[in-house]
């Protein structure tokens, strides 16, 4: 598809729909389709559902590059970066142009997975009863998600001056046909981005199953809505919300800590979803890809080899944790080889969005930081779980350094954690204060040259 210099192109006179890479569905897909005949049926809706789970696999959202980016404006320290990629060394120097291709990819594809979600939304009078719920909750879950991701990338942080006053994104829920006066859609503030990826997870929550196959269902949404307010810093609110993830029963710590990145062989079809997998995006050998994979793995595991794990990473690491197993080097018996992340070796190796570990790290902080009693369990008991599964005992009292400690070593390299933890927590990220201009993504140039009404961030 030719990326068009418009804002919100998911869809202009033409839709495109992708098959399923859900086992599920078995839906065939359109091309392009003009809008008018589209959707028409519930099949019609479902596809539209389809696609827009397909865009958000694309390499540069949740494909990976909504996590990868942002965490390359953090890992100065972390890694060396050895890509050719202009666009991603720029993001590694901090010095990222309005017109970096890759920033612009990612947000016309964010906006291509909302504009398909409202498709969905607009239509739900054409899906049987029995499935309007699931299906409202789909799409919601997966605009909030996008918006939520949108507001701390090119928006401030929260903690950051005033949300209520710092721009967001624009925030667009009916579809987009055609480009008229209406399509140039103004910034909303950071506080209403949240509020409305709050909105529609909320919905989500309340109307998707428990169960719904690789699909979102109702801890998808409750979890991403813990690692929401975790960011904002509504602790009540994210130990509640992880609390429902983590007893419900559903989903279940890996006995080991590799589990949980699986690498069966490299003509693998298709590597099923794990216990501990709350959400997490489709890659097979048909569609989808594990951006990951393509920056962190070495040639010989499918990927560039672009990402070079710096040797000290691993002093964060006690002596007997099973996780810094997943850091080795390419020959183990040289220290002065590469060092390498292998979380993400498997070609089809689905991207976890978020995952069960990540839900007990957010509670223990919560309970540690918020006033009350604990909710669910004690920080101690939270952190004891992620410290055995990793062959380590915990101590009888757990600060919130200890948390923080462990975020590191559990999620390191996953979801962007390296910048969006930083900033929530007022660190300094490389040489810049956590709150520099240069640390938030400049909105596309083209983007601001199609819409008179949006407005550029500070130093771009």
């Amino acid at each position: 598809m030719k990326k068009l210099n418009k804002l919100y192109i998911g869809v202009l006179g033409t839709l495109l729909v992708f098959s399923a890479c859900n086992k599920d569905l078995n839906l065939k897909p359109y091309q392009q389709l003009d809008q008018s005949q589209a959707i028409h049926t519930a099949q019609d809706v479902q596809i539209t559902l389809v696609g827009a789970y397909n865009r958000a696999g694309l390499s540069d959202l949740y494909g990976g590059g909504v996590f990868f980016y942002p965490d390359l404006m953090a890992t100065q320290t972390t890694i060396d970066w050895h890509g050719t990629f202009q666009g991603l060394t720029q993001m590694t120097n901090q010095q990222i142009p309005n017109d970096n291709g890759f920033v612009n990819s990612l947000w016309l594809d964010a906006y291509q997975v909302i504009n398909q979600a409202n498709n969905v939304i607009a239509n739900l009078d054409k899906v049987a009863a029995g499935d309007k719920d699931r299906v409202e909750g789909e799409a919601k879950f997966l605009r909030g998600l996008t918006y939520f991701d949108l507001a701390r990338i090119f928006g401030k942080t929260w903690n950051d001056g005033d949300p209520a006053v710092n721009p967001g994104v624009p925030i667009v829920t009916t579809p987009t046909t055609v480009i008229s006066a209406s399509s140039y859609v103004a910034r909303a503030s950071v506080s209403q981005v949240y509020q409305q990826a709050i909105t529609d997870l909320t919905t989500a929550e309340a109307k998707l199953p428990a169960d719904n196959n690789y699909s979102a269902n109702s801890f998808s949404a409750a979890a991403i809505l813990a690692r929401l307010y975790l960011q904002k810093g509504d602790y009540a609110n994210a130990a509640t919300e992880a609390n429902k993830v983590i007893s419900s029963g559903n989903f279940s710590l890996n006995k080991t800590y590799a589990a949980e990145f699986p690498y069966p062989n490299q003509t693998a079809v298709h590597v099923d979803n794990t216990s501990e997998d709350v959400f997490a995006i489709q890659v097979t050998s048909q569609q989808g890809v594990n951006g990951l994979n393509t920056y962190f793995a070495s040639s010989n595991d499918g990927g560039r080899g672009d990402v070079h794990v710096v040797p000290s990473f691993l002093n964060n690491f006690e002596s007997g944790d099973d996780r810094a197993g997943m850091f080795q080097y390419d020959d183990p018996t040289d220290p002065t080889s590469t060092l390498r992340c292998h979380k993400f070796d498997n070609v089809v190796g689905n991207v976890h969005i978020i995952r069960l570990a990540e839900l007990y790290l957010i509670r223990a902080e919560a309970n540690l930081r918020k006033s009350g009693a604990p909710t669910g369990d004690t920080p101690a008991n939270d952190i004891k779980v992620i410290r055995s599964r990793a062959g380590l005992t915990t101590p009888a009292t757990v600060t919130l350094n200890d948390v923080l400690t462990e975020r590191v070593r559990e999620l390191a390299f996953e979801g962007g954690f390296f910048f969006h933890d930083a900033k929530r927590l007022g660190q300094t990220i490389g040489t810049l204060p956590f709150n520099s201009d240069k640390l938030v993504f400049p909105i596309p140039l083209q983007d601001i040259n199609a819409n008179p009404n949006l407005k550029q961030n500070p130093g771009y």
